[in-house]
């Protein structure tokens, strides 16, 4: 409660699919350009540049986008989401139409396609004078993905003067990863105090809403609705996508599996030097454009993307065939933004292809990656130079799915009739002209799925739309989120834990650093299961000089094995210096002569120091990076590090995971670790 009385409370909202709660999931095929009339009350937030002489990069890619338009205009129709508009201040939807043309009985010409009129957005109706203080606060928790186009929306509102029941209005807005969020959600955020749990929900995709229902959640309010669009695409780096063919022909989903698959691929095609195909992915469990990736995998193995059911998910020989098709995944990590952190990384050091040759993402991660945007950690970003080698967005030909950015009213004690109704007309300003105005401008396509003309130039966006598929039912979203763990590829890993004398320190917590790592490391074993190999290996210096005490669990199935590793990650003491270069050079080492490619092979190293080693000389740090950057070319290991204690040498363990094309954690707060490496083991 915020110094007012208790709001009414609703039920909870019904799943994605029923009537009284309609989303945009399955929107229509096609849509009017930016500069379609019907835009005039809601122009880009992009003014337009003086026109120049196209360079030879602009002619190739207009050459690209006809190819692809001759290619693309007999499957083209033309279909308008439309808005219902507002019913009063706490309550509207919008309706989804989709034109079905039908066949003719004889003629085999194809039927002209229906013409449906696109929105016409209302103008924001701000107050005229501000309400009284205190304002009523509007806490809105977004997606990773999707918190810089709520971020826009809630300073457009809060730009103008807003009365709601005689107050002044103010949104603030907060984020966490989907699937994090939709727990919390569930759990009515037990974690935060009344004044800091959220208002709204806005994740940017109607699956987590069915994710949080299905774990329990009954705060969700009936009328949520689209804000936005993005479609989720397969990025390439421009040459790649040349020398496959995909810029031009784009393939099924079943081709780029199969490509995933080939290790000769790129040789085949006279690039030996970018290895096999590697396919990034975020976690399903924790990213939309995971789960995009998922139904993809299963509807291509259930021979239907667009009537993928439970039973089908849950078919032993579908399973079978979605997790071969996981065998082709390089790794999987918790946003977008980590991969495309790693793929610039790989272009200032060599070639984009050395880390990915395609990465699911949606449309708006790949305008971020052309435009110089990159995140190291997937929550802040840094603006740099535009990367001299572009991505490019393929948009498979058998269909691909939209993240729709449901905007939800919660209910709860904390949360008073006053809050409610600020809430209520916030979502309202998003559905106008105003609101839709700043969703174009953050990236992604407004509900008549129109682009920003820069944003589509600069992503190289299609802006006809061919083939979005509707996400799958709610049960179908649950059965697929159940069955990750059987289907995904399997793990090789050792957990390589810094056991030198400094992990005796005791933290805040009441334990010791050791203590903790072993609640923590203990915690994320959970993520495992039968037919992930796991390990433990300590590395600490004795007065002799020798590293101890080494490898304490051998890397075994942990189906068998969950046993023996507990007990000799309850064995371990402190003792001794940090041979750290020594350590990660040796079972690095010892990790690729076990390499094989059905696995994702890694390494998790938690070290709170330096490199010390007073009782004998080790590898320098020049030649450890060495010797992981020739050995991340043949039998790649993912080096994932992780600063434990604000000791910890922070600038190594990021070289370190970036020469390996791994990603690196921050727990310099002990307090954190557990959290921060079940947030670590997701890219297993």
């Amino acid at each position: 409660m915020r110094d007012r009385t208790r709001g009414d409370e609703d039920a909870p909202g019904p799943r994605r699919g029923q009537s009284s709660q309609p989303t945009t999931a399955a929107l229509p095929a096609a849509s009017p350009t930016a500069s379609s009339p019907a835009f005039s009350a809601a122009p880009s937030a992009t003014k337009p540049s003086q026109p120049t002489a196209p360079s030879a990069i602009e002619q190739r890619r207009e050459r690209r986008r006809k190819r692809r338009r001759q290619m693309l205009m007999w499957t083209t129709v033309v279909g308008i989401v439309v808005l219902v508009g507002s019913i009063s201040t706490v309550s509207y939807a919008i309706v989804s139409n989709l034109a079905d043309a039908e066949p003719a009985a004889e003629d085999p010409a194809p039927a002209a396609p229906a013409v449906v009129e696109p929105i016409e957005f209302p103008q924001d109706e701000p107050a005229a004078t501000a309400g009284a203080q205190p304002c009523a606060t509007v806490s809105v928790l977004s997606s990773f993905e999707n918190a810089e186009m709520v971020e826009g929306l809630a300073a457009a509102y809060n730009s103008q003067p807003r009365n709601v029941a005689g107050s002044c209005v103010t949104v603030t807005t907060t984020k966490d990863k989907s699937g994090v969020a939709a727990a919390a959600v569930a759990t009515g955020f037990p974690s935060l105090p009344g004044d800091q749990k959220p208002t709204v929900w806005l994740p940017d995709s109607s699956t987590w809403v069915d994710v949080a229902q299905s774990q329990g959640a009954t705060n969700l309010r009936a009328e949520g609705t689209s804000v936005a669009i993005s479609d989720v695409v397969i990025a390439m780096p421009e040459n790649l996508a040349e020398t496959i063919g995909w810029d031009a022909e784009a393939p099924t989903w079943s081709a780029i599996f199969e490509a995933a698959g080939d290790p000769d691929l790129w040789s085949g095609l006279g690039h030996p030097e970018w290895g096999a195909f590697k396919l990034g992915k975020t976690s399903p469990l924790m990213a939309t454009s995971g789960e995009a990736a998922m139904y993809a995998s299963y509807g291509t193995a259930a021979g239907s993307l667009a009537e993928l059911t439970a039973a089908q998910v849950q078919d032993p020989a579908v399973q079978a065939e979605v997790h071969q098709n996981e065998t082709a995944t390089s790794h999987y990590m918790a946003t977008p933004e980590h991969f495309l952190w790693h793929a610039r990384q790989a272009e200032a050091s060599g070639s984009t292809a050395d880390f990915l040759s395609a990465v699911i993402v949606d449309e708006k991660s790949v305008w971020d990656y052309n435009r110089g945007i990159t995140s190291r950690d997937g929550i802040t970003r840094t603006q740099g130079e535009p990367p001299s080698e572009q991505l490019v967005p393929i948009y498979p030909a058998d269909g691909y799915y939209s993240a729709d950015n449901p905007v939800m009213r919660l209910t709860g004690e904390w949360i008073d009739p006053v809050e409610a109704e600020a809430a209520a007309d916030f979502i309202r300003f998003t559905h106008t002209a105003q609101g839709q105005s700043a969703v174009r401008a953050a990236g992604y396509r407004d509900l008549n799925r129109a682009l920003d003309e820069s944003v589509e130039k600069v992503g190289q966006l299609e802006a006809a739309q061919r083939g979005t598929l509707a996400f799958p039912a709610a049960d179908v979203v649950t059965a697929v989120q159940a069955s990750f763990p059987e289907v995904r590829k399997r793990a090789n890993v050792l957990f390589l834990l810094d056991v030198s004398g400094s992990m005796d320190e005791p933290i805040p917590a009441g334990d010791t650093k050791l203590a903790q790592a072993r609640k923590a490391i203990e915690a994320a074993l959970g993520h495992f299961t039968t037919g992930d190999d796991v390990g433990l290996a300590a590395f600490a210096q004795g007065p002799d000089g020798a590293m101890l005490p080494g490898l304490v669990s051998p890397v075994a199935d942990i189906g068998t094995s969950r046993d023996g590793f507990l007990g000799a990650l309850g064995g371990l003491s402190s003792m001794g210096d940090t041979p750290l270069y020594q350590a990660v050079d040796t079972f690095a080492a010892q990790q690729a002569a076990s390499w094989t490619s059905d696995h994702i092979n890694a390494i998790v190293l938690l070290s709170d120091g330096e490199n010390d080693t007073p009782n004998a000389p080790t590898i320098g740090a020049d030649q450890m990076l060495a010797n992981l950057k020739d050995m991340h070319h043949a039998t790649p290991v993912l080096i994932f590090t992780l600063a434990y204690g604000a000791d910890a040498d922070v600038a190594t363990l990021q070289s370190i995971s970036s020469a390996t094309g791994a990603h690196y954690y921050d727990a310099t707060d002990p307090s954190k670790l557990e959290a921060v490496l079940g947030d670590l083991v997701t890219s297993f």
